[in-house]
Order: structure tokens, then C-alpha cells, then sequence
């Protein structure tokens, strides 16, 4: 893993428009709402958060599936923001996405040959046999067998499907890869083989990941640096082992006391931080820190000034009135 930036993400934000009609008064969903982060080449940066907190619109929108609706994003110190179609094209050969859900993200009128071999007829990377082989290779690097090629994604498991999913990302020879909750809808027994490949995807090719999950131990595994998402916005960023033994945000420390521990004495004398009040509408969010409302430590300055991300420590970010 270097130290050259490969993606830098500055100020992101992206709303969606919530009432839409005639007479309906504007109004947006802040999904997310002044996200910054850098990712070096070869690194995986976790990033973690509860459901709807803005992960998967931050890696959409990162691959231009949406537009952003203000802040830059730069790929290899290049703008990228307001790329139309055929320029964005090109830049999609760098930068893949594996999809949270595989049932849903597979089209289950096509085999898998189709599905994977879909981006390289886009691309037009091979052609014939030379593309049925790059196709059959491309499985067996998943840990899929190369004779799947002409079976429809109704004939595989959850984890075969994933798989699938993540040789169709692999097709074009991306640089980087935005893996949206690859591993939330399936087994356990299952998860753990899916991000043990990606791992040796990773050494093998030189992968760059996004790795966006609700499971904080598994982010601890695979991530060398750890992001924290909270109703759009970053609330502390730094490397794995930092994050988890010496958090320092209030949500980041509420959402570690919540991870399971084997061994039942350490969970039984383990205190679980538990998050009251209401968390607020990103339609209409109050002024000042969104978190205020369920933080035990907010003080008269929380409803009036929204914290910005600082480094409070080398290398360690965080966005709190407590440390500013």
C-alpha cells in the first residue's frame, strides 16, 4: 500500500428531492451533505454508519450512478465531477461496484457468461473466444467453476451470486472497487469467504477498496482506515486499530459498545452505550451538530455551530465540539 492518493472526495453532496407535484414547496432529502475523504492506491477505507445514515448514495454517487448535487471528485488528481456519458465511460474501466444484494443485481434473463461478459462487449475488450476464456477465467478467479458460463443466476446460491457479481466488477481490470455491503444479505458461514476473497483480489491485482458495511468487525478486518457516517456527514475518520482502541466521536463510541463479544465474562463486564432521542429528519436537519439531540455531552454551542472534521491527533479526524 502506497501513500499516493488515488480518489479524494471533497464536500460531497448529494440531495434528492422529497415532494415533488405542482404546488408541493420544494424540499430534499440530504442523503449526503459535505462528505470528504481520500483513499490511496492499493488501501481499503471502511465505512461504517446505521441504515440511512448515506454510505450507499456516497459510493453511487462516487461511480456517477448519481450526480452530485455539489463537491468535487477527483480520480488520480483528475476532476471527474461533471463528466457527461462518453467521458464517464472510459473512467468506469477504473472504478466498479459490487452491489449489496445479489439477487436484486443480477438480470435473471441472462447466464452468467452474459452478465460478466457485458461490460467487456461495452468496453470492447475481446471479442469470440478470447472473450468466452477472459469469461471463464474470470469465474474461476471468484472460486466459481468455468462451465457455469451458460447457467442463469436462478441456479445459484446467495454467495455463487455474489460472486458473480464480483467477476462482472473484475471484467474491465478496474483500479478500484466500491463494495456496497457485499457481505449484509448473506450467511455468516458465507461472509467470511466472500471478504477473504476480496483480500487476495486485493494482493493479486492491486485493488483499491470502498468498503462500505454495518458490521464493525468485519470493517476492522479488511480496512486499514475506518470512516464513521452520521445523517450524511463524516464524524471521525482514521486507521483500523486506532478507531476501535481509542475512539473519540460519542456515536463512534455508542456504535463499538454495541459490537458482540465472544467471551460472555468480557461481554458481561462490557457497558453498553445506549443512544437516546430522536434521530433528526435529513429533510430539515436542526442547525448546528445533528448528533446533539442523542448526546449526553452537547453543550450550548452544539445548537448553534456544526462541528467540522479536524485532526485532533496524527492522523486521527473528528467532528465534535468536545475536541475543538
Amino acid at each position: 500500500m502506497g501513500n499516493e492518493v488515488l480518489l479524494e472526495v471533497k464536500n460531497l453532496k448529494k440531495y434528492f428531492r422529497a415532494k415533488k407535484g405542482l404546488f408541493a414547496p420544494k424540499s430534499y432529502v440530504k442523503a449526503v451533505d459535505g462528505v470528504s475523504f481520500t483513499i490511496n492506491k492499493g488501501e481499503t477505507l471502511g465505512l461504517v454508519g446505521e441504515s440511512g445514515c448515506g454510505k450507499t448514495t456516497t459510493g453511487r454517487t462516487i461511480v456517477k450512478l448519481y450526480e452530485p448535487t455539489a463537491g468535487k471528485i477527483l480520480y488520480n488528481g483528475e476532476d471527474i465531477t461533471n463528466y457527461d456519458y462518453n467521458k464517464v465511460l472510459p473512467f468506469r474501466r477504473k472504478i466498479q461496484m459490487i452491489f449489496q444484494d445479489p439477487y436484486a443485481s443480477l438480470d435473471p434473463r441472462m447466464t452468467v457468461g452474459d452478465i460478466v461478459g457485458e461490460a467487456i462487449d461495452i468496453h470492447k475488450l475481446a471479442k469470440g473466444k478470447e472473450r468466452t476464456e477472459k469469461i471463464q477465467y474470470l469465474l474461476r478467479k471468484v472460486g466459481l467453476n468455468s462451465d457455469h458460463i451458460n447457467r442463469y443466476p436462478h441456479e445459484f446460491s446467495g454467495g455463487q451470486r455474489q460472486r458473480i457479481g464480483i467477476a462482472r466488477a473484475l471484467a474491465v481490470e478496474p483500479e478500484c472497487i466500491i463494495c456496497d455491503e457485499p457481505i449484509s444479505a448473506l450467511d455468516v458461514s458465507i461472509q467470511a469467504q466472500i471478504v477473504n476473497m476480496l483480500e487476495d483480489l486485493q494482493r493479486d491485482l492491486g485493488l483499491t477498496y470502498l468498503f462500505i458495511a454495518h458490521d464493525l468487525s468485519m470493517v476492522k478486518h479488511i480496512s486499514n482506515r475506518v470512516g464513521v457516517m452520521y445523517l450524511g456527514n463524516l464524524v471521525e475518520i482514521t486507521n483500523s486499530n486506532e478507531l476501535y482502541k481509542n475512539p473519540l466521536h460519542p456515536y463512534t463510541k455508542a456504535l463499538l459498545s454495541a459490537i458482540p463479544i465472544p467471551d460472555p465474562d468480557i461481554s458481561a463486564s462490557k457497558k453498553r452505550i445506549v443512544l437516546e432521542g430522536e434521530i433528526p429528519s435529513p429533510i430539515d436537519p436542526p442547525p448546528g451538530c445533528k448528533f446533539k439531540g442523542r448526546c449526553r455531552y452537547a453543550k450550548p454551542i452544539c445548537n448553534e455551530v456544526d462541528p467540522e472534521l479536524i485532526e485532533v491527533e496524527p492522523r486521527h479526524f473528528v467532528a465534535c465540539h468536545l475536541y475543538s
